[in-house]
């Protein structure tokens, strides 16, 4: 349940947002003066306050400064019924989440409230790394012991005294907020804001004023001055998700954050500094966006200081058992739903299909068998069912004359149909020759760069082998340790 401490001497204003906000989900405290406000604070551990400039005793942004200094993450939203907005422009300086004017819009009022008790969630959720299996109290965790995770780890620790800026990269649904946020928690910047943007959700027109801000008349229906994300953030970390979406011109501004810290708000030319650490994310190969130039190399190579790639679910198999049992804890509490098992047919299948939405799609494939399953174990037939599909199919496969080979046929065809997917989401993927070539460097690598042995491994004769190498711009001897 969230909480919000309303900080208002209106009592007119505080029956409103009582009308508006009380519900099973949410519980709203009052409060007639700052000084009341700050007293209640340890009580009650609000999740959002929102807060009048002007009141009787400690003022508004006297206020705002005591409870920044109790707790950094705390959002916190300033209105005003006075027409000038200059004081709520200050607030906003000094690390107000937002501000409104009275009389309330009520729509406008409800999204702001909404986002910024999404972005204290955001800030207070724990990210724990491989959560053991008695720690329920852990809300979110990153999962896996492969090695690929294990790096993601360790680089996560690494970065926990650094304040370099970060590039997440890897296929939707892989985690790379999650990714992020625990960098945040790690970092020495974990007691200041943390505020993530979805780069390709919001409008062309609309993100850079979201991320810069905006001045009075800057374009049509820019009534007042706007401080955007950038200052919201003033001492916190920006997630920007997605940022392989945003525009030249938009990426011309961030370069200039990151080079100097400094940017003007849409419609100004007074430069605005800030210290913020980026933490950015893409799904796309920006070196391709880069050679395409959809993408400033300038700003790539900026953004890339520290890279944390991660790998799609089906490059780790052996962690779907892992997912699966962290899911259904996660779902026993946060649910009501207790899922003691899983049939072995049912996590056989799991752990064969090839997960195209990869970490997402598991979670909510798992979802749904809470939702139809019967009893407190999953069956296969409580699974969606396309993953029902694989496991008819190796079935049928398994049983036919030649069961080893069709086994692995099973895995080929389950492999070929996350291509064809990954093919239809990028018109520029060649599938055939991308497989060839990667076929040819792995039997290389396997073979430790032994022509004929990697030319056995794949069925071919050792000149054949050579023309390949020649066409695909394999070097001819490879370097290894």
């Amino acid at each position: 349940m969230d909480t919000i401490l309303l900080i208002d001497d209106d009592a007119g204003m505080q029956y409103s947002f009582r009308r508006l906000f009380e519900g099973p989900d949410l519980r709203l405290h009052t409060a007639s003066s700052g000084e009341e406000g700050l007293q209640l604070l340890p009580e009650i551990k609000p999740d959002l306050v929102i807060l009048d400039i002007r009141m009787g005793g400690m003022g508004g942004l006297e206020t705002l400064r005591r409870l920044r200094q109790s707790d950094g993450r705390l959002p916190v939203i300033m209105i005003t019924a006075h027409g000038t907005t200059q004081t709520a422009i200050e607030a906003m300086k000094r690390g107000a989440f937002d501000y409104l004017l009275k009389p309330f819009d009520v729509p406008r009022l409800k999204q702001i409230v909404a986002a910024a008790l999404q972005a204290a969630r955001d800030m207070k959720r724990v990210v724990a790394l491989e959560p053991h299996a008695d720690a329920d109290e852990v809300e979110t965790g990153i999962v896996g012991r492969c090695e690929a995770m294990q790096s993601v780890f360790k680089l996560i620790g690494q970065l926990a005294d650094a304040d370099a800026t970060v590039l997440i990269t890897g296929e939707s649904g892989t985690g790379k907020e999650l990714v992020a946020r625990a960098i945040y928690q790690n970092s020495r910047r974990s007691q200041r804001p943390f505020l993530a943007i979805n780069c390709a959700a919001i409008p062309e027109t609309l993100l850079e004023s979201e991320l810069f801000g905006h001045e009075k008349g800057a374009f049509t229906g820019a009534a007042t001055q706007r401080i955007g994300r950038f200052e919201q953030c003033h001492g916190g970390t920006l997630f920007l998700d997605e940022i392989g979406d945003m525009s030249l011109t938009t990426q011309t501004k961030i370069l200039r954050v990151l080079q100097d810290g400094t940017f003007e708000r849409l419609g100004g030319n007074t430069p605005v500094s800030v210290d913020v650490r980026i933490i950015a994310a893409t799904n796309h190969r920006l070196e391709q966006a880069v050679t395409a130039r959809r993408f400033r190399e300038d700003l790539f190579y900026r953004l890339n200081v520290v890279r944390i790639p991660l790998p799609p679910l089906r490059e780790r198999r052996g962690d779907v058992r892992l997912l699966v049992q962290y899911f259904m804890r996660t779902m026993a509490r946060t649910q009501g739903k207790p899922l003691r098992s899983i049939a072995p047919d049912a996590l056989a299948a799991l752990e064969r299909y090839s997960w195209p939405g990869n970490v997402r799609e598991l979670e909510n494939a798992l979802e749904r068998a809470g939702v139809v399953a019967k009893g407190d174990v999953v069956r296969l037939s409580d699974l969606p069912p396309e993953v029902q599909g694989v496991a008819a199919a190796t079935a049928n496969r398994g049983s036919a004359p030649g069961g080893e080979f069709t086994d692995a046929a099973t895995d080929v065809a389950e492999l070929a149909a996350a291509l064809f997917a990954r093919a239809r989401r990028d018109p520029k993927l060649r599938v055939l020759p991308a497989v060839e070539r990667v076929l040819v460097l792995e039997a290389l690598k396997e073979t430790r760069g032994n022509q004929v042995q990697a030319a056995r491994l794949l069925g071919i004769t050792r000149a054949t082998l050579r023309k390949r190498m020649d066409k695909f711009a394999i070097r001819s001897e490879l370097k290894f340790e």
